[in-house]
């Protein structure tokens, strides 16, 4: 942890990448509301924004098409154009998606409605970890570990607390060698990095072994750190046989790791939630709409300053500063587009395979890992982790973090996957309808679900009862 605390700030501040890619990560993982506060300041910040007024929607191609360009100014009116046209295509998207939202129907059940705005619990990074680890086959002797060591990490994704001190923490005594098998189990599930016991690590476990740069990426984090940091390039290079241009799209590709992984999950309630994805149910199938047009100004380049820029095109610095805040509105006009549109691959592909839960309920959900939707969506899985973070799906089932629909499970008799909250579902079901003058014990709460079809360990309904804040036998009995 010390290392992750004393590399974390100066990798932030040292390892410099491209403003569009900072920008893009940055507005990727922002919650709605967020992303309205910041593109309002933008608004503010940068003259050449300009908020998409519907009926004036034309004007700016109106003027660009009567101006008459000086030739000195040929070469910034194709960039204007090119830009121009961007800004266009933004227009007709937003044109396009606000009809198509428009011609819903609006006559909606009230009870329904009051279904689909009630916010499901929020599930935390431990719930998690746990119905994957329920996925994995882990030799018995390891179980305890690798359960102490989940409830070891930290919100950030780390673990807290040494290897030697969760060695002792057993009841079964095990070796240090052994104990770090199970940390390497853990290690293994989502989200990426996640286990790791310093900033060096946690980036080394989001690597893709399949990627044709992984060594060399790999030789950068563990040996050129420091160089890095400093941004010896040259020196990198020289070390490695690589070109400065390589070495400095590996440290740009870094930068994009998470050096948070466990930030997505929130322990907090959160009191007022936006959603940004809304699925219905329309003539027979799911339809999956993006909902931030509302309340999220949609932004052109203001034409008014091209004009300016080819009537008074003589002063450099003019020019200069025009062309900066041209390409800075270009950029954060891009980011916004290419966050929807991965939004909307994402939650499609949730849809998609978490339509029986969209049909029956939580009983239905499906086991899923990031990775699954991550290759089909064809991203890296830390992109759908930070596409996901902190954004809800409005569903027919009620509304939800989108993480949630990424839930490990229990395979049951029959070999199918069901999930940890459809099975946390059940088992408070079976504890509600007990007799409260004798009410089940661990190991009968386990023979009632096998006898569903749920084949899991006492010790198993022990820690997710526990999980689920659920109260011993002996302290829910009445006298």
């Amino acid at each position: 942890m010390k290392m992750q605390s004393s590399l974390l700030p100066q990798l932030q501040q040292k390892m410099k990448l491209s403003p569009q890619i900072i920008q893009s990560i940055e507005i990727l993982q922002l919650p709605l509301l967020a992303l309205i506060e910041h593109v309002q300041q933008e608004l503010v910040d940068n003259p050449l924004l300009e908020e998409v007024v519907e009926d004036r929607k034309d004007e700016g191609l109106k003027e660009e098409d009567d101006a008459t360009p000086d030739s000195d100014n040929d070469t910034q009116k194709d960039e204007f154009d090119r830009l121009g046209e961007i800004a266009e295509d933004w227009r007709d998207y937003y044109s396009q998606t606000v009809v198509r939202r428009n011609n819903l129907s609006e006559e909606r059940d009230q009870k329904q409605e009051a279904l689909e705005n009630t916010a499901a619990k929020p599930v935390s990074l431990h719930d998690y970890l746990m119905g994957q680890l329920s996925l994995v086959d882990v030799p018995d002797h390891l179980m305890e570990p690798c359960e102490n060591i989940i409830y070891s990490i930290d919100k950030s994704g780390y673990i807290a607390s040494p290897l030697e001190e969760i060695m002792q923490s057993l009841e079964k005594p095990l070796s240090l060698e052994e104990v770090k098998d199970a940390l390497r189990i853990i290690q293994s599930l989502e989200p990426p990095g996640v286990g790791a016991r310093n900033l060096q690590e946690c980036l080394l476990l989001q690597l893709d072994k399949r990627d044709r740069h992984y060594h060399l990426t790999k030789e950068l984090l563990l040996n050129h750190l420091e160089d890095i940091e400093a941004k010896k390039y040259p020196l990198i290079a020289k070390k490695t046989g690589q070109s400065v241009e390589a070495i400095k799209k590996l440290v740009e590709f870094i930068r994009t790791l998470n050096p948070k992984p466990g930030s997505i999950f929130c322990e907090e309630t959160i009191p007022y939630v936006v959603p940004e994805v809304k699925v219905e149910y329309i003539d027979g199938k799911y339809e999956v709409f993006l909902i931030d047009n509302t309340n999220l100004p949609h932004l052109h380049i203001s034409s008014f300053y091209k004009k300016f820029l080819n009537e008074n095109g003589t002063d450099n610095s003019t020019i200069q500063y025009i062309q900066k805040k041209i390409e800075s509105a270009k950029w954060l006009i891009d980011a916004i587009e290419q966050r929807r549109s991965t939004l909307y691959k994402v939650a499609c592909k949730i849809v998609e395979l978490q339509k029986e839960f969209l049909d029956e309920g939580i009983h239905k959900l499906h086991t899923l890992k990031m990775q699954d939707v991550a290759d089909v969506v064809g991203v890296h899985v830390s992109t759908v982790s930070r596409a996901i973070a902190h954004k809800y799906i409005q569903t027919p089932q009620g509304i939800f973090e989108m993480k949630f629909f990424f839930t490990g499970g229990f395979q049951n008799v029959d070999g199918s996957m069901e999930s940890w909250e459809s099975i946390r579902q059940k088992l408070a079901e079976i504890i509600s309808k007990e007799d409260k003058s004798s009410p089940f014990s661990d190991e009968e709460v386990a023979e009632k679900l096998h006898d569903s079809g749920i084949a899991i360990a006492r010790r198993t309904v022990t820690k997710y009862r526990r999980i689920m804040k659920i109260p011993s036998s002996r302290q829910r009995k009445e006298y």
